[in-house]
């Protein structure tokens, strides 16, 4: 049966008491700027808080407002993110700058519709965003929260199932405490970040365990019922880390358009749309595959006299991709210079924004040494 009257209030006053004890101090909680909370929760989504921390402050120090991120060139902005993942984030968080500078004056809209609106922004995103920097009446749900909710009311089956997630959506309406918004949804997302995790929920330490259905029945290690997982899908890729005589490296710029790299057979897109070291897929001969890749792309004589050595293959996963790459340093007297590509050294990597598979690559092939 729902909360309601004074044990609703109870449970309210438990959870907020709770909160301002045991909160944790983020950066973003020491602020009401609704931008550098709309930061946060764009980092934060499918991202730990701890990797989050670093980025949000150098981001932050560098691109200090709204216009100071729409102004600025996107390559800027994936290098700050670069190593963050999940790169769509940083590029809709640049659009929707922009449209907050064309359309809202610089000033993140206070109204739901408006919110959503924005590229990047979902139904939780902005309820987080709403009721932390404006203290609006929204009720967030991510997943956290759904866990918290499904093992109070003991609900059985997917969460995500669309009638599922709409019923959870208006339990955390019916618990929202209006008063404090902000305070509330974070709360409850603390909760389930910290105490109510998805194993090995800490029931003893829960501020509102005596109100936890699942507990009293002994469910809270089978609620939520685990999702099925997409299949695996393996990858086997070789990649090409050039080096000439002053220590110079060859990387290839991202593609301009998604669609124009997967047509032209290319893996772009799997180092997400950013700078990469030439790679192709690659058979049982990774070496074979690579050098008739390179002949192709950059004339036969691109690798020719290179000494070659083969460096620790490396594994990433990106989504339901299990890559496998097997790296090469090959030592040349000038590198092959495509169009639009850059040579720098390796140790200057950082410069241009690249995703962590080629910062793999690059550690990989680094210290390999002719056999």
């Amino acid at each position: 049966m729902p909360l309601a009257g004074k044990e609703l209030g109870k449970f309210r006053r438990q959870l907020l008491a709770w909160f301002a004890r045991r909160r944790r101090d983020l950066p973003w909680r020491r602020t009401q700027d609704p931008g550098r909370i709309w930061l946060s929760e764009i980092m934060l989504q499918q991202t730990r808080v701890a990797a989050v921390i670093p980025y949000y402050e150098r981001f932050v120090a560098r691109f200090p407002d709204v216009r100071a991120l729409a102004e600025a060139p996107e390559e800027e902005i994936l290098r700050h993110w670069s190593g963050l993942g999940y790169y769509r984030r940083a590029r809709n968080l640049q659009r929707a700058a922009r449209e907050i500078m064309a359309r809202h004056a610089g000033e993140f809209p206070r109204d739901f519709e408006s919110a959503l609106a924005l590229p990047g922004i979902g139904r939780y995103t902005a309820a987080a965003i709403l009721s932390i920097a404006y203290g609006a009446p929204h009720a967030v749900l991510d997943g956290n929260v759904a866990r918290v909710l499904a093992r109070l009311e003991a609900l059985r089956g997917d969460l995500r199932a669309p009638r599922r997630w709409q019923g959870l959506q208006a339990s955390a309406d019916r618990l929202l405490e209006r008063k404090h918004p902000g305070d509330w949804n974070q709360a409850m997302m603390e909760l389930g970040a910290t105490l109510c995790t998805p194993r090995a929920p800490d029931c003893a330490a829960c501020p509102v365990a005596r109100w936890c259905r699942a507990r009293r029945l002994g469910l809270t290690e089978t609620i939520p019922e685990k999702r099925r997982q997409r299949a695996p899908v393996k990858m086997h890729l070789a990649a090409a880390v050039f080096l000439d005589a002053q220590g110079r490296t060859l990387l290839l710029p991202p593609p301009r358009r998604v669609a124009a790299a997967e047509t032209a057979g290319e893996l772009s897109p799997l180092f997400s749309r950013m700078w990469h070291f030439p790679a192709v897929r690659a058979g049982e001969n990774a070496l074979r595959d690579l050098r008739s890749h390179l002949g192709k792309r950059f004339g036969k004589a691109a690798a020719a006299g290179a000494e070659i050595a083969a460096a620790k293959r490396v594994r990433h996963a990106v989504t339901y991709r299990e890559i496998t790459i097997a790296p090469f340093l090959l030592r040349v007297k000038k590198l092959p210079r495509p169009r639009g590509a850059r040579a720098l050294l390796l140790s200057e990597l950082h410069t241009l924004p690249v995703s962590n598979l080629t910062r793999k690559i690059a550690r990989a092939a680094a210290p390999a040494r002719p056999e």
